[in-house]
């Protein structure tokens, strides 16, 4: 099986495969936009989350060690 089995299928278009492919990029893009904006919410809302327990200072290491591990997600993302 192929790993883009949508593109794939939009290239047996026989009318027009290069429009079909250009769709389903389209689609694909929309699709990849609004993962990233959730990825944002979450990121906003685990951002909030430390702030407000760390602000409590009810357990730091807890907090400091939640917000360390944050970072790492988003570095890998990036890289």
């Amino acid at each position: 099986m192929s790993n883009t089995p949508r593109t794939d299928a939009a290239r047996q278009d026989e009318h027009d495969p290069y429009m079909a492919v250009a769709s389903e990029c389209a689609k694909l893009e929309l699709e990849l936009n609004t993962a990233n904006d959730r990825i944002k919410r979450l990121e906003d809302i685990i951002n909030r989350a430390h702030l407000a327990f760390f602000s409590d200072s009810s357990d730091r290491k807890v907090s400091i060690a939640m917000h360390r591990i944050l970072d790492e997600e988003v570095r890998k993302e990036i890289q």
